[in-house]
């Protein structure tokens, strides 16, 4: 039995007594004094750190044992049992000992006491003890070694955002891009109408409409891989305020290099720890990417939304994917549940940036302490664009279809193509030729005729919307 605490057993509970008296925590869990008088505290709201960021405090925790190792800190036994107990963290079969909310206190403190208590739980069972012995595995001595909840929690936040950026986010950008990219491709020949301030405008292709889409996505990937760099640099060994009081003096170093080694990814130390604790810059600019991806996201579902409805009365020039679900009195009704949840995803990450920009704002001093809510709402942002992304490629971009039927009535009845006849006839003769048609209900053919301004031989050949889709055309050909 430990000098400073005491474990008795009793039915589906066990007590612990720490310096701070007893307390009474469910028998098959692993955590400890701390994490149970926290879940009794903050006792506040349902959200709950997502697996993405419990595996972060898994690899962070095995990387600081080994890195301790390494520097002569830890002896082998320990840190040994400390990895083992780490590893079963990462591979998220811990999870369920991670019970409390991300409402608390905004350093992060509980949960990684909450950490520092389990895996020295665990190890101390895989080392043949009783749960709740701190023997030889210390939550603070060993666990904790050399780090303080402020430079871990801001580390495990920037080691679980950019997994999420790298592992998932990216390659579901990457999906969307390659999908609007082969549709820009497929449909390059097909002539449309353009549209501006929602009116009839001048001719351009399908092709070019979806490429600008493909660009907006590959331009979120680039903000992306931008803020990467930023998100990269960790202040661990920043300890208490910044300056590594009780750390080893190469204990950043080493605990990058092996953290590198282990992720594959290309963690460096902080040159400024102090930066690192107390503004959470880098989550700022990386939500703020995302909300640039959320806008430009939004305008691809509803440009989509837009040139799909109908299928009669609306714009009808691509067909929306029958997902199987209907309306629930209107009959074989088709809506674009893509793009509605899309949307939906869209405005939630848009309302994460707010919470993101004040919590961030709230770096008082040495350390900001709305750490927590940060990272829930940078990862929920993160997790909830590659979803929806991954989503939209493979349910609506990939399966529409164009009608060309009505996009080629669209064009045919277009005003907008006297805009060919600027260079030839001046602009005051074509507005008169598109004024004419509009209140005679004429082709654009036929008021130039009868103005007198553009025979029918020349209008053919100066007015050919396939001229029209790329710049000098209209000039080049005809005579």
């Amino acid at each position: 039995m430990c000098s400073d605490t005491t474990t008795a057993f009793s039915a589906g509970t066990r007590t612990e007594t720490d310096s701070l008296g007893s307390i009474d925590i469910p028998a098959d869990r692993y955590w400890g004094p701390q994490t149970e008088r926290a879940r009794r505290l903050f006792r506040i709201g349902i959200e709950r750190f997502p697996p993405g960021m419990i595996r972060a405090v898994g690899l962070h925790k095995w990387a600081c044992a080994e890195a301790n190792q390494r520097l002569g800190e830890l002896p082998a036994e320990l840190a040994g049992a400390i990895r083992d107990a780490a590893e079963e963290i990462i591979e998220g079969r811990r999870d369920a000992d991670f019970p409390l909310p991300i409402w608390q206190t905004g350093s992060g403190t509980q949960t990684n006491m909450n950490a520092n208590e389990v895996i020295s739980n665990r190890a101390n069972e895989m080392l043949g003890q009783t749960l709740g012995t701190r023997k030889p595995v210390h939550p603070n001595d060993h666990v904790n070694r050399g780090q303080s909840s402020n430079d871990n929690f801001p580390t495990m936040m920037h080691i679980a955002a950019v997994e999420a950026v790298e592992g998932r986010l990216l390659p579901a950008l990457g999906r969307l891009h390659a999908a609007l990219w082969r549709r820009s491709e497929e449909w390059a020949e097909i002539i449309k109408l353009g549209r501006t301030h929602m009116m009839d405008a001048v001719p351009m292709t399908l092709g070019q409409e979806t490429a600008a889409w493909a660009r907006q996505v590959e331009l979120g990937q680039e903000r992306l891989r931008g803020v990467l760099p930023r998100l990269l640099s960790l202040p661990q060994g920043g300890t208490a305020v910044g300056t590594g009081l009780n750390r080893h003096r190469d204990f950043d170093a080493v605990f990058c290099t092996i953290l590198t080694e282990r992720t594959g990814l290309a963690f460096s130390p902080n040159p400024n720890k102090f930066e690192g604790m107390g503004a959470h810059d880098a989550f700022v600019e990386l939500q703020g990417a995302m909300n640039t991806i959320a806008v430009s996201l939004n305008k691809v579902a509803n440009d989509i939304r837009l040139l799909g409805s109908g299928p009669r009365s609306g714009l009808g020039e691509l067909v929306v994917p029958a997902d199987g679900l209907s309306s629930s009195i209107m009959p074989g009704k088709t809506n674009p549940t893509q793009s509605e949840a899309l949307t939906m995803v869209c405005a939630q990450v848009m309302g994460n940036t707010t919470t993101v920009t004040v919590a961030g704002a709230q770096g008082h001093l040495e350390l900001n302490v709305f750490k927590p809510v940060i990272i829930q709402a940078v990862l929920q942002s993160a997790t909830l664009l590659a979803d929806a992304a991954e989503s939209f490629a493979e349910h609506m971009v990939l399966k529409l279809e164009p009608n060309r039927e009505r996009i080629a009535e669209n064009l045919a009845r277009s005003l907008m193509l006297v805009t060919a006849l600027n260079p030839r006839i001046g602009y005051d003769k074509a507005v008169a030729i598109g004024k004419k048609a509009l209140a005679e209900n004429l082709t654009l053919k036929e008021a130039a005729q009868r103005l007198g301004h553009v025979a029918p031989e020349d209008f053919d050949r100066w007015v050919r919307p396939e001229d029209m889709v790329t710049p000098g055309a209209t000039l080049d050909g005809g005579g």
